[in-house]
């Protein structure tokens, strides 16, 4: 509990004040969000639960998206869910999507939303910000409905860019706690092979960023 009180609080610490300003800074290198979102087709009335959801950008574009599906949202920081209230509130959806804080490596579902299960789970630049990631991949499949698909992106490799660019890049992501996972492929090969699930990966952008998709057996 000391852990996770700490890690809201560090993240709390960093999005104090950039929370403000936020979304209109990431848009220009959190790239493949929108893709993402196109590429969650839910079912009619399907579950979707985003792990990390900050300021609720990626969530309110999927319920305008995808009027008939319902959504849901955790975030350890109580600052962004701050924001993100305000956000589903300005968009007229705070009746549509639920959010409330949690700890991505061992959240509750049913006891914060009364839903245990979901069709759809989503993973935004979030991974490259937690330490202990792989235990949201593990968490993210318990709670992954049958048939459900984990959809993530995050950094990539670069491989595809200057070796300029990806050293600058990544210096600069040091600076807010962001550590690209170089890991993750084979982290989530592993996943599915765990799980007997599906899985698609695409390196889009030159590998700027990876988009990734776990579908559970059914």
């Amino acid at each position: 509990m000391d852990a996770v009180r700490d890690a809201a609080g560090h993240m709390d610490r960093i999005y104090r004040y950039q929370r403000h300003i936020y979304d209109a800074t990431r848009r220009f290198f959190l790239l493949g969000r929108d893709a993402l979102v196109r590429g969650l087709r839910p079912p009619p009335s399907a579950a979707v639960l985003e792990i990390g959801c900050g300021t609720g950008r990626n969530l309110i574009a999927a319920a305008r998206r995808y009027p008939q599906a319902r959504f849901f949202g955790i975030d350890i920081s109580d600052e962004m869910l701050k924001s993100c209230h305000r956000s589903l509130a300005r968009a007229n959806l705070s009746a549509r999507i639920a959010v409330a804080q949690g700890d991505a490596t061992d959240f509750d579902a049913g006891r914060l939303f009364g839903q245990a299960r979901f069709e759809r789970i989503v993973i935004s630049y979030s991974l490259s910000m937690i330490p202990h990631w792989r235990a949201v991949l593990d968490r993210a499949m318990a709670a992954l409905a049958p048939g459900g698909e984990l959809h993530i992106v995050d950094f990539g490799g670069q491989s595809g860019l200057p070796g300029i660019f990806r050293a600058l890049l990544r210096r600069w992501l040091a600076v807010f706690h962001v550590t690209p996972r170089d890991g993750l492929e084979e982290a989530l090969k592993a996943l599915a092979a765990a799980h007997g699930a599906e899985l698609s990966l695409r390196r889009p952008l030159r590998d700027y960023a990876q988009l990734a998709v776990v579908k559970a057996r059914a």
